[in-house]
């Protein structure tokens, strides 16, 4: 093997580390072609077994960052995909849907707020029409809001933003999935290394992250005798959209660097994780949680 090769594969250097990114400050939710430093998904170099052929499955923040991600491993692994969205990520969403269309699969947008219940059933009822079914349910979208001030800088208004977006979401969406979901289904959340390891500027997002935990472990024992599995994955510092929209610009260059593996992650290398929960290869795991966090520990 080259020294090339070895390289591709040391995980401290296979990718930009935080150093040699820069932030290029957008407003929320943010939008990738606006990044200076465009993250990975997979595009080049995610490729499925059919480990998911046949499948149906919806994503919520489908458009970009880890939600894209899933959605390029979920259809090249032979599954079609509904991806939720914001109306203001129309560009990242109809980028997403021509990445599933290209590797065969049908791709279904659906953009709305999902911190409103009513449009979180209709998430599940276009996916039930226009896919056929339901068989993996991925609540990923979320929203965060850096804070310095800490709890005296979390106003109301945004207190209620991330919650919505974050807990009552996921509630909404899996309640509404579970009577159309057949045994052998999965519901797959985005938790985060916050919900274990809180940082005071992010005490909001922590707390919905924690609560997703605990949703996780709870929803798990409670469909299993339905044959229905969910589990959750706790990303560490994943480069996305997200970061540079909701973090100031000092916080945005060492983004990642606190971790074992020295760097920020990328979205590709979290998606395989998706796949695992999501296919036969874990059916015997349920309500369990999967860091994904640069060597991080999670407690």
């Amino acid at each position: 093997m080259s020294g090339n090769q070895y390289q591709e594969q040391d995980p401290t250097k296979q990718h930009r580390g935080p150093d040699e990114q820069t932030g290029g400050q957008q407003s929320e939710p943010g939008i990738t072609r606006e990044m200076p430093d465009e993250p990975d998904h997979g595009e080049e170099s995610y490729q499925g077994t059919g480990r998911l052929t046949g499948k149906r499955a919806v994503i919520t923040g489908g458009d970009s960052g880890i939600g894209r991600a899933v959605a390029i491993a979920f259809a090249r692994e032979g599954a079609d995909v509904l991806i939720a969205y914001l109306p203001e990520e129309e560009d990242d969403a109809r980028q997403t849907a021509q990445l599933i269309e290209k590797a065969g699969r049908k791709a279904v947008t659906v953009a709305g707020d999902i911190r409103d219940e009513a449009h979180c059933e209709e998430i599940i009822s276009r996916a039930v029409r226009d896919l056929g079914g339901l068989d993996i349910l991925v609540n990923n979208a979320a929203y965060q809001m850096s804070q310095s001030g800490g709890i005296t800088d979390i106003t109301t208004e945004q207190f209620d933003r991330v919650l919505k977006t974050n807990l009552y979401a996921m509630f909404w969406l899996s309640k509404a999935a579970v009577p159309h979901m057949e045994p052998g289904s999965t519901i797959i959340n985005t938790a985060s290394i916050q919900g274990y390891q809180p940082s005071p500027d992010l005490l909001d997002y922590a707390t919905t992250k924690a609560g997703i935990i605990a949703f996780t472990k709870g929803l798990g024992e409670n469909l299993a005798e339905k044959g229905i599995r969910v589990n959750a994955v706790a990303p560490g510092p994943i480069w996305t959209p997200l970061i540079p929209a909701t973090m100031p610009e000092e916080k945005v260059e060492s983004f990642g660097g606190d971790v074992p593996l020295g760097r920020a992650g990328q979205p590709a290398e979290v998606a395989p994780a998706y796949v695992f929960f999501a296919s036969q290869e874990s059916s015997y795991i349920t309500g369990e949680v999967l860091g994904v966090t640069g060597g991080k520990p999670l407690a």
